[in-house]
């Protein structure tokens, strides 16, 4: 992250400091959204955003995809740092976009240029527990709530940014665009090294197979989280906490475990993210 970047984020953990704990959210169109990551007033102003069709978009629900986006800013081809298309507003001076937006909330026009959206996922145990962490951490959300809380809100879909089953299968109806790159989190844990090379290709990025390597090294979650102070300051160990797969089982409940496993199947278990997702690897 740039130096402004980092400027902007000890800000906003400054406006964060003299809110009120139910400030820090806000309800739009029934989803809630963080007051501070997603001003309201960017949100509503959202649709008029032009796209451009050499624009690069990257979309994660939360925790499944923060440190694919931090790698990515590794690649030497981007003239500019990464931002998040929201705290960004309408400006049309970017090419590197992130969003946690569910895709029929992402401008039309970035579906009308057929610009090029790398969609990353997790499994939902972990991408839970990681999400429970993040919230309560992170200054800019609202903290105290306690793990089976946690778990019923993020349930229920009563989390920022909305439910991460209908993200699921929203994006699962548009896994065959060719515009469209989904890759999960796990399949970056196992073998980032083709997964950065798999990225690279879908971007047309020239990458030697040497540059390959050096940008895999720089991006593993250990060395992100080893410089995570210098790059994302005060906030850096919440952004970058574990990085494991299965960190699950050090907190779901036998209950809470079936009840996941029901939902999982109930909605995505014959789909084509669902099986990307490997749920029977990695959440039995």
């Amino acid at each position: 992250m740039s130096s402004d970047g980092v400027s902007n984020l000890q800000t906003r953990i400054q406006m964060a400091q003299n809110m009120k704990e139910e400030e820090k959210q806000y309800r739009y169109n029934g989803v809630l959204y963080p007051t501070i990551m997603c001003p309201e007033e960017n949100l509503k102003v959202l649709n008029q955003f032009q796209a451009r069709s050499d624009d690069i978009l990257l979309v994660a629900y939360p925790k499944c995809g923060e440190w694919i986006m931090f790698m990515i800013e590794n690649v030497k081809e981007f003239k500019g740092n990464f931002m998040h298309l929201l705290l960004n507003g309408c400006s049309d001076m970017l090419k590197f976009l992130g969003t946690h937006l569910h895709p029929d909330n992402i401008p039309a026009t970035f579906y009308e240029k057929k610009v090029k959206m790398l969609v990353v996922f997790r499994n939902p145990k972990d991408t839970l527990v990681s999400f429970f962490h993040f919230y309560n951490n992170n200054p800019v959300l609202p903290s105290g709530q306690s793990w089976d809380s946690f778990f019923s809100n993020f349930m229920k879909g009563e989390v920022s940014w909305g439910s991460y089953f209908e993200h699921a299968l929203a994006w699962d109806q548009r896994m065959d665009d060719p515009a469209v790159k989904v890759i999960t989190y796990e399949e970056l844990k196992q073998d980032l090294s083709s997964g950065v090379g798999d990225i690279s290709s879908f971007f047309s990025f020239s990458l030697t197979q040497d540059q390959v390597q050096h940008i895999t090294e720089g991006s593993t979650f250990r060395a992100m989280k080893e410089n995570a102070g210098n790059s994302h300051a005060a906030i850096g160990n919440v952004i970058f906490r574990k990085g494991e797969v299965g960190d699950w089982k050090n907190h779901f409940t036998a209950e809470q475990s079936k009840e996941m496993d029901e939902v999982f199947q109930k909605h995505l278990a014959n789909t084509k993210l669902g099986a990307r997702l490997n749920y029977q690897k990695f959440c039995r």
